[in-house]
């Protein structure tokens, strides 16, 4: 990488400390001081490492470079704005691979239909891991070429990140926000105090999902961390009797990741579930929120190369790039979620590490999604995951 291809990527995080960046979010953020100064408190920390830039450099020089293109699926919106100053154009401007991003909710509609039709037009997919089983074992990805990763990458990203055929590309946990106007002293801690109307009164809100909204409902009937998965039918009986406490309290059911900031602003909420990036985001945007890590419902989204796909050398080549700690940490300050590479927090800011999903006193307190469970068919040939979503609409309903 020549001087000017560090410059570029110094300007790709200056960019971000701009706002250019997505508005997506915790307690964690808030504490961290997350604003201007902080951002561009970055970007001088990253001009002041040129020994790891170039060895950055020398990486993607030797192992990375070519030509062409590589397309590639993000969610649009903010987050492919921030993809693309955090990672695309730094990435294109090492290697010489010019970046294609397509845009969708979700990728693996449109991965199973072209796997079906035999015409792979992408050549990296972000998938959900409750979805990846079925999807791997149907054949539609490529193994992950690890040896074009270099020691610090590998080191970094635990071995239970990076399967045969996907790479974590994201943490995502979903978890409790609160409006600190509503609790000046001090919110709900955890989810007993969330369904505790008496000590912290004010409406709440919760999102569409059943498997999220169960786990927080045991948890708030005192059920412990280990013992939650699998859901069992008593105790999915037991998480409804407990959700029954609270849905009068509930104005609106939450579905797009946006709305729980929305309404918490609008003080339609005083507390909800809530994505973590978006409510990072906000806090980002001086937003007077907080978010409690205890309980989070925690879930990975892959990165994965399409087998068929038309440029596949060049896509293994930018899921080693992207896991580069310094490119990792560009992309958690733009995107709002964190990659797996713990090494990146070597580039973050000091106050910001604490603060973050990736950090192993937060990580400690988190639910991992039992995602095997989910997928498995029940004797009726439902998924367990299409049953208890059932059952949840169900009961909405009644």
């Amino acid at each position: 990488m020549k001087h000017s291809n560090l410059s570029g990527f110094i300007r790709s995080i200056k960019s971000i400390g701009r706002g250019e960046g997505p508005r997506v979010p915790s307690e964690a953020f808030q504490r961290a001081g997350m604003n201007r100064r902080t951002l561009l408190q970055f970007a001088a920390a990253a001009m002041s490492i040129p020994a790891v830039a170039r060895s950055t450099a020398a990486f993607a020089k030797d192992k990375l470079s070519g030509s062409g293109e590589v397309v590639v699926f993000s969610y649009g919106g903010t987050y492919t704005k921030a993809l693309r100053k955090a990672v695309f154009e730094p990435f294109t401007q090492a290697t010489g691979i010019s970046v294609v991003d397509v845009v969708a909710d979700f990728a693996e509609p449109q991965v199973r239909a072209m796997s079906e039709a035999g015409r792979v037009d992408w050549d990296v997919a972000m998938i959900d891991a409750q979805n990846y089983p079925a999807m791997d074992q149907a054949g539609m990805f490529l193994p992950i070429d690890y040896g074009l990763w270099d020691d610090e990458a590998l080191k970094g990203t635990s071995q239970d990140a990076r399967i045969k055929d996907a790479v974590v590309a994201f943490r995502s946990v979903t978890m409790i926000a609160y409006d600190q106007r509503a609790f000046p002293k001090g919110g709900p801690k955890d989810w007993q105090g969330f369904w505790d109307l008496k000590a912290f009164p004010g409406p709440r809100g919760l999102g569409p999902n059943a498997r999220h909204n169960l786990v927080f409902a045991l948890q708030a009937d005192g059920v412990a961390k280990s013992d939650l998965w699998p859901l069992t039918d008593d105790k999915i009986e037991r998480a409804f009797k407990k959700l029954d406490q609270i849905k009068s309290q509930i104005p609106k059911w939450w579905v797009a990741g946006g709305e729980p900031v929305t309404l918490l602003m609008n003080r339609e909420y005083a507390a909800t579930s809530c994505p973590d990036g978006r409510a990072i985001g906000a806090i980002r945007q001086a937003a007077p929120l907080r978010i409690v890590w205890d309980g989070g419902n925690l879930n990975y989204i892959y990165w994965t190369v399409l087998k068929g796909g038309p440029n596949s050398s060049n896509a293994q080549k930018l899921l080693a790039f992207v896991n580069r700690a310094e490119i990792a940490a560009a992309y958690t300050m733009g995107v709002g979620y964190p990659g797996p590479n713990t090494n990146q927090l070597k580039f973050l800011p000091p106050d910001l590490v604490p603060n973050l999903s990736l950090y192993e006193e937060n990580a400690s307190k988190l639910v991992l999604q039992d995602n095997a469970w989910l997928v498995t068919k029940r004797p009726d040939g439902k998924t367990n995951i299409d049953y208890i979503q059932e059952r949840w609409l169900a009961w909405r309903s009644s």
